[in-house]
């Protein structure tokens, strides 16, 4: 059996053993092991990836390919570059984390951990797909659990949040469609057959006209769910409603099938229509950008906070990508990878101060680095990452992602460079806020003096997120280098 293969059976397996597993302790420790076992093969798979390219000089290794529905050349066709081990082992990471720190859920635990890893089946077998359609049907399955893990599990107006989000990323997949589908019938447009394999229509020349026509279609399809503005509304409220663990695994690997999916298809296979409309996506993103940086200043409810700084963050990855140059798209790729640890990490210790204040109202916390250290303690580092502190992962990938745009010697792009680059002002403004107000001073409120400690499982949760915030911050160039390489296909469409 292939190893990529293996990242979608383990999670099936794990899925049906906690279909027979009884009760909370059953569930979770099913749910850890399966978990476990996906992290160990994103490990390996790192490993077997750099040994595969000292003896392999092709950029996509692994490669498989079963015809599945012969009519329609509609094949399971996998493979993973640099960037695609990287995304798998960030979606590995979250999981194992959001595992943990949903470790005593007790409303309906068995159901909400098969929705989980149901969720992670969908990441994985995107993130692997090679044929359009399969590509599709792996981003469906991603996206329908977060309506029951909203709907079900959430708080506050979760109903209405869960209705949003999948209204809001159902309307994107009928957009994407119609994009995937003018893609494959030109993919004969050189005299081949009709394909949706995504290698093979990369050889093919797409009329010029067809790519300006189904760029901004594609692009739009999948960069919703990576909250291109004014598209962005659903994300917000869904991370305001949704649990700790789903919240992690939303915003730290769901939205990064976005900026994926733009750069996978859209820019890939339609790099004309990327040339065309690139200026336009552009504005929207920084837009995007600044507007996320500015509401989450406005806000005190802390997932709010953190929600809105995702806009912001994402933002700048559509931004990178749109650059269409080698520095920026690495800044773009580091930047997806940075943004995941850091915003599941922020998630994971918000949750944690909700479930001991019973609050995430900034205004009413205050002195809580002298009653819970080791939560306030990651929080200063997550919010130092956050606005890019040298050392640290969300440094290197600003700095990939501005020094690759400032390249451009069109003043537009300059401009627009300037702009996004004050993002980093605001961010550190409501960062700093934040900390000031909810960790430092005295103690707010007397009951927030019994405030119980933090358990091994919330130890090894965020440990398992901070580690790589730290590794990517102070030796990047293995990370970097992996993602470069896998850059030169990309490039060649843009000569």
């Amino acid at each position: 059996m292939d190893i990529l293969t293996l990242f979608i059976i383990v999670p099936t397996i794990t899925v049906l053993a906690l279909i027979f597993a009884k009760g909370l302790k059953q569930s979770r420790i099913v749910s850890m092991i399966g978990s476990i076992f996906q992290f160990g093969m994103a490990i390996n798979l790192v490993f077997a990836y750099f040994n595969e390219r000292a003896i392999n000089s092709d950029i996509m290794v692994f490669t498989r390919d079963v015809m599945w529905f012969k009519s329609f050349n509609i094949r399971y066709s996998i493979g993973v570059d640099g960037i695609s081990v990287a995304l798998l082992l960030l979606t590995s990471i979250v999981v194992l984390a959001g595992i943990f720190i949903s470790w005593k859920m007790k409303d309906l635990p068995k159901e909400f951990f098969i929705s989980l890893i149901v969720l992670s089946i969908g990441v994985y077998g995107f993130f692997i797909s090679l044929d359009l359609f399969t590509m599709f049907v792996f981003f469906e399955i991603a996206v329908i659990p977060m309506y029951l893990l909203i709907g079900i599990w959430g708080t506050g107006p979760k109903e209405q949040s869960a209705m949003k989000l999948t209204l809001m990323l159902m309307g994107a997949s009928a957009v994407l469609l119609v994009g995937i589908l003018g893609i494959y019938f030109h993919s004969n447009a050189d005299g081949g057959a009709l394909t949706f394999n995504i290698l093979e229509i990369a050889q093919v020349s797409i009329p010029v006209e067809a790519q300006k026509l189904f760029f901004p279609l594609t692009f739009i399809g999948f960069a919703v769910i990576g909250a291109l503005f004014p598209f962005h509304t659903w994300s917000p409220d869904g991370h305001a409603s949704a649990p700790t663990a789903v919240s992690m695994l939303h915003a730290g690997v769901l939205m990064k099938l976005g900026g994926y999916g733009v750069f996978r298809v859209a820019m890939y296979l339609l790099p004309e229509g990327a040339l065309h409309w690139s200026w336009f996506f552009i504005i929207l993103s920084v837009i995007g950008v600044i507007y996320g940086a500015f509401a989450a200043l406005k806000q005190t409810d802390l997932k709010y906070i953190n929600a809105y700084s995702s806009v912001s963050h994402l933002g700048l990855v559509l931004f990178a990508l749109l650059m269409l140059n080698k520095t920026a798209w690495n800044g773009a790729i580091l930047q997806s990878l940075s943004h995941g640890f850091m915003t599941a990490l922020f998630f994971a210790l918000i949750g944690m101060i909700y479930g001991r204040t019973q609050t995430r109202d900034v205004t009413k916390l205050g002195g809580l680095l002298k009653v819970i250290p080791f939560i306030s303690v990651v929080y200063v580092i997550a919010g130092l990452a956050s606005l890019g502190l040298p050392g640290l992962s969300g440094f290197v990938a600003e700095m990939h992602i501005f020094v690759g745009a400032f390249q451009h010697d069109d003043i537009l792009y300059r401009v627009v460079t300037i702009i996004s680059v004050s993002a980093i002002v605001v961010t550190a403004v409501y960062i700093l806020r934040v900390v000031g107000i909810m960790l430092m001073g005295p103690v707010k409120n007397e009951a927030f003096l019994n405030l119980s400690r933090v358990t091994w499982y919330e130890k090894t949760g965020i440990l398992l997120l901070l580690i790589p915030i730290v590794g990517m911050g102070v030796a990047p160039l293995w990370l970097s280098n992996m993602i470069l390489e896998s850059l030169q296909p990309f490039i060649q469409g843009f000569i």
